[in-house]
């Protein structure tokens, strides 16, 4: 792991007056703590985000990168399975239409361009001070299927949370769902324990939806509060 890249990361958002990361700088972090995510590249205009798809191979996800929206899918700032180079720079006029049709003067300060990555099963992990695991995606609202631990928590923990959901049959597999890499689950419940103690600057984590197969698990999105929380974001 990288110290300073990660008090780099965290110090650049502080001094730029966010008390958030933007999505690539937490997952930048996630990765210097052996977290997985997507490839990815941050791109500033419609020729680069073609360019950055290139390298990564279509078909790619497109997310808006702005100082002033948090939750980006709310404001049509999310959009999957861009198949062609067209399709990328015409969803990049669709984000930028969302916002304006919500009247929203948001600053854009680039756009991530993200490998597509797909799984039957999501997850969630969060943390505060404690470390929270369930299903994710759209299931995190629908189910309310969590479970809790304090961290810093061990591997024994990480293991007792997943047998603590509800649901955790979909774990195990279920009908033509194939068993998933648990291992994978708890490697990074682990490192997200380990990232929130190691920074008392990080409020809150939320690792939302990670996408878990049968050989693997990947962070698809990720948001990083930081302390204290006093701005007032979309």
């Amino acid at each position: 792991m990288s110290v300073d890249k990660v008090e780099e990361i965290l110090r650049k958002a502080k001094n730029d007056g966010r008390n958030f990361l933007f999505e690539n700088e937490a997952k930048s972090i996630c990765a210097c703590y052996g977290i997985p995510t997507p490839k990815f590249y941050v791109a500033k205009s419609e020729d680069e985000c073609v360019e950055c798809a290139k390298k990564l191979g279509l078909p790619v996800v497109l997310k808006i990168i702005s100082r002033d929206i948090i939750h980006k899918s709310d404001v049509g700032g999310v959009l999957l399975n861009l198949v062609s180079e067209e399709d990328v720079r015409s969803g990049i006029r669709k984000i930028v239409e969302n916002l304006r049709k919500l009247k929203l003067d948001a600053a854009i300060n680039g756009f991530l361009v993200e490998e597509l990555v797909k799984s039957p099963v999501e997850v969630i992990v969060g943390a505060f001070r404690d470390i929270m695991f369930g299903l994710g995606g759209i299931f995190v609202e629908l189910l309310r299927d969590v479970s809790y631990r304090l961290c810093p928590i061990q591997k024994v923990d990480a293991e007792e949370i997943l047998t603590e959901i509800k649901f955790r049959q979909i774990l195990e597999g279920y009908r033509n769902i194939p068993p998933v890499n648990k291992e994978a689950i708890i490697n990074i419940l682990i490192k997200t324990s380990r990232m929130v103690v190691e920074n008392p600057i990080i409020a809150e984590v939320d690792l939302n939806p990670i996408a878990v197969g049968k050989d693997d698990a990947k962070v698809l999105d990720a948001r990083i509060i930081l302390v204290p929380n006093t701005i007032q974001k979309v």
